[in-house]
């Protein structure tokens, strides 16, 4: 019981960031039906940006509060982030929103390997060591049944916890929410009942950047080590974990990304780490046989 804990403790964590990165796959393509395969290179830029933001606030400023650095290497990468995938939406994707449907796909590939080569030219190929955040941990238990709870991961799930409720809120509750629902049912009626569309796609970028900003940071301080090939299987897993929940659902992302996390952790823990993604891609095939749209999703409706 007490290695179950441990390991749903652990899944939960890793559930998190995934959930993170999957709902800024579901948000555009929810808008404009497009499956942006350089988010998951965009959440391993935004780990980078993390990294050098808090080397400068330890090494160069001196900033010696460790939750005080935190806070600011999380917005300052969260900014900084926003600000590269509004470039790449208006560069790489705006362009080509009339063209044919492959065209948008193609350049997000194009678009991923180039995010990906420069990371690895600028930063180089070998893994970057990050000073430790958040080191103590606490023992939950007697002596004989201890389960260990680290601060980063009671900083990591608090941190989602509190951005996806903030998120549904903006979704559910504002005058941006409602544009970007608007969108999703019908983009050609929502500019003509004077909805910004191209405005309201280019901050759906800006917020689905934001998110993987959280989760590239947070992803570098739990693992403490960030490389520039860091963002195609996470980025995979998320969007994998997208489709699960129901590619456009909001609440599905999430579901899918805890789920997605606790079956890599329990393969791994039971079983063997080798297949553990094995296992996860497998449990996808399996719930789209019997549920195509997802855990969460909604059947597609034709309009004619």
């Amino acid at each position: 019981m007490d290695n179950f804990l441990q390991q749903l403790i652990n899944g939960l964590t890793l559930g998190s960031i995934y959930g993170l990165i999957a709902i800024g796959y579901t948000m555009v393509y929810g808008i404009i039906g497009m499956i942006n395969f350089a988010h998951g290179d965009v959440f391993m830029l935004s780990a980078f940006i993390a990294l050098l933001i808090f080397l400068v606030l330890s090494q160069v400023v001196g900033v010696a509060s460790l939750p005080v650095a935190f806070v600011i290497v999380l917005i300052g990468g969260m900014v900084l982030t926003s600000v590269w995938n509004w470039t790449i939406e208006r560069i790489a994707y705006r362009p080509l929103r009339g063209s044919f449907r492959l065209a948008p796909l193609i350049s997000a590939i194009g678009m991923s390997t180039f995010l990906s080569n420069f990371v690895q030219v600028v930063q180089g190929p070998r893994n970057k060591p990050v000073p430790p955040m958040f080191t103590n941990f606490i023992n939950v238990g007697g002596a004989s049944h201890q389960i260990v709870l680290q601060y980063r991961q009671i900083v990591i799930m608090v941190v989602t916890g509190i951005l996806l409720v903030g998120f549904w809120w903006l979704v559910q509750k504002t005058a941006l929410g409602r544009a970007q629902r608007a969108c999703e049912q019908d983009s050609k009626m929502a500019s003509l009942m004077g909805i910004d569309v191209d405005r309201t796609i280019s901050i759906t970028f800006v917020i689905g950047a934001s998110l993987a900003a959280v989760a590239g940071t947070l992803y570098m301080m739990y693992y403490g080590v960030v490389n520039f090939a860091d963002g195609f299987l996470p980025g995979v897993k998320a969007f994998t974990a997208a489709v699960l929940g129901g590619i456009g659902s909001l609440p599905g992302a999430v579901l899918g990304g805890l789920t997605i996390g606790l079956i890599e952790v329990f393969w791994a823990a039971y079983f063997s780490s080798d297949y553990k993604d094995v296992a996860a891609f497998s449990i996808l095939a399996i719930t789209l046989i019997f549920m195509p749209s997802g855990l969460l999703g909604r059947p597609e409706i034709e309009k004619v």
